[in-house]
């Protein structure tokens, strides 16, 4: 069977590339498809999870409940939790084509479309899945960027006594990001960053529980809750135009915090099995999505609490928080640390996907190696497809964040035109077509319903962020602007 160099547990295979029983060895070291044996579980399953999932968007959380309020903004996390963990538990269960047990495996996103919907639905879902995939990283990057510079400002205002605006530019933070992102990225393939993953999992647990004990620090000196039923006032803090727009910016930016759909094919597909990998997904999806609506609740209804109406687009590096500087300091840290992880979570899929193409028309070209001897090991093998390709991606990446860095606008944009294609739509089609559910049923209508209720949610979302986008836009000078 020919394998992707750059990929083993997280490639990209169509169904002929799938290996006939008698390829297939009894050896206990080799799963039913003839790959290694898998040995996730439950808990290396969550912690992928969470650490796609508690990134960045955790930080613009207690500005999206300043544009709902009190009602509407912890009642739409909630939402958007349920809603992620059903489009979870049924995207689960389309890992293998068929039977839950037996059929033949969906190692990514792609594959399960292929194999359960095929058509035009495989390209609009590569479409989505990657233009996705590179909001996303482009989205960590912007975020650590921003989360480096406020460490430099946080020390800046602290000797100043906050009489110094300390204006500085995030590009030199977005090429240290990258230059970092270049060599994690040589990095074969996903199976091979679970250490990465669980590390940017314990960081984010970090900076999380950092900014909720600031956020209740800050609500005791006020002696005070902050905020209001309906969150920003008209005529007072806003236009009724920027009232309708923040709050469609606002729900864009909830259901960024909820994205992993995109990857959760990719994560179940190193999960051990028995019991059935579905069932242990979908326990790792329960464990997960309650952990980090807990923190999610926490964290933006605290930092609402803490600032009403004033809450910062970031919530650590917007500066409602100056004291204790070093505490700040270790939140961002934690950061940019845990957003180096993510960013391979999100961006290996892409690798990928891009590597298996190329293998397949020009396996001349791709096959290439270097042998690099290391001291007292044994010699690296340098792909040198994969180092020219994968430091290209990060590089344009990285440009195209210093021409658009602006972290909540481009926070709902991604969340908006991500969350009813990927987390919504394709997982529902393909459970009815995996479960064989009769056209114009009770169960089917309830399903299309569902489906475009979320469609309409992602629309409003969508206008808004872009139009908060463009505002951006007009006041910002490229590879020049200074915050």
């Amino acid at each position: 069977m020919p394998q992707n160099p750059a990929t083993t547990n997280l490639q990209v295979f169509d169904i002929e590339d799938v290996p006939s029983q008698s390829q297939i060895t009894s050896s206990k070291c080799f799963d039913d498809d003839g790959r290694l044996k898998r040995t996730g579980s439950v808990w290396t399953a969550s912690s992928h999870i969470i650490t796609a999932v508690i990134g960045s968007g955790v930080l613009s959380l207690a500005w999206a409940i300043a544009q709902l309020g009190w009602i509407a903004g912890p009642a739409a996390m909630l939402i958007f939790s349920l809603v992620t963990f059903y489009t979870s538990s049924i995207l689960a269960e389309c890992y293998r084509a068929g039977d839950p047990n037996t059929g033949k495996r969906n190692y990514t996103y792609m594959d399960a479309v292929r194999s359960i919907l095929g058509g035009v639905s495989v390209t609009l879902c590569g479409t989505f899945q990657y233009l996705n995939l590179l909001g996303v990283v482009i989205g960590y990057t912007i975020a650590a960027s921003i989360s480096m510079m406020a460490v430099k400002k946080s020390n800046c205002f602290h000797h100043s006594g906050h009489k110094d605006p300390c204006h500085m530019s995030s590009n030199n933070y977005m090429i240290i990001f990258g230059v970092t992102q270049m060599f994690l990225s040589q990095i074969p393939d996903f199976d091979q960053i679970w250490w990465l993953s669980i590390v940017a999992a314990v960081m984010s647990f970090t900076y999380s529980i950092i900014g909720l004990a600031l956020g209740i620090a800050k609500v005791a000196a006020n002696r005070t809750f902050k905020g209001s039923l309906t969150g920003i006032s008209i005529g007072q803090n806003v236009s009724e135009t920027q009232k309708i727009w923040r709050t469609s910016q606002a729900l864009g930016d909830i259901a960024f915090a909820y994205s992993y759909a995109v990857v959760l094919i990719e994560i179940q597909d190193t999960i051990k099995s028995p019991p059935s990998e579905a069932k242990t997904m979908k326990k790792a999806t329960m464990i997960s999505i309650a952990v980090t609506t807990t923190f999610y609740m926490l964290c933006g209804c605290m930092g609402y609490a803490a600032f009403g109406n004033e809450a910062p687009g970031n919530l650590l590096t917007g500066f409602g928080f100056y004291d204790p500087y070093w505490l700040v300091d270790i939140a961002n840290v934690a950061i940019v640390v845990h957003l180096v992880g993510a960013y391979q979570v999100f961006a290996q899929p892409i690798f990928a996907f891009v590597e298996k193409g190329a293998t397949q028309r020009w396996p001349n070209i791709t096959n290439k190696e270097l042998n690099i001897p290391i001291p007292c090991f044994q010699p690296y093998k340098l792909n040198l497809f994969r180092l020219v390709w994968r430091t290209v991606f990060v590089i344009i990446t990285t440009v195209i964040s210093m021409l658009l860095p602006f972290f909540n606008g481009i926070v709902g944009v991604i969340g908006a035109l991500g969350f009813w294609p990927l987390t919504v739509y394709f997982p529902v089609e393909m459970y009815i077509s995996q479960k064989k559910i009769p056209k114009w049923s009770n169960r089917w209508i309830s399903l299309q319903i569902f489906s475009v209720g979320c469609l309409t949610i992602s629309v409003v979302a969508a206008v808004g962020s872009v139009a908060g986008v463009l505002d951006d836009l007009k006041k910002f000078k490229p590879f020049q602007s200074n915050y």
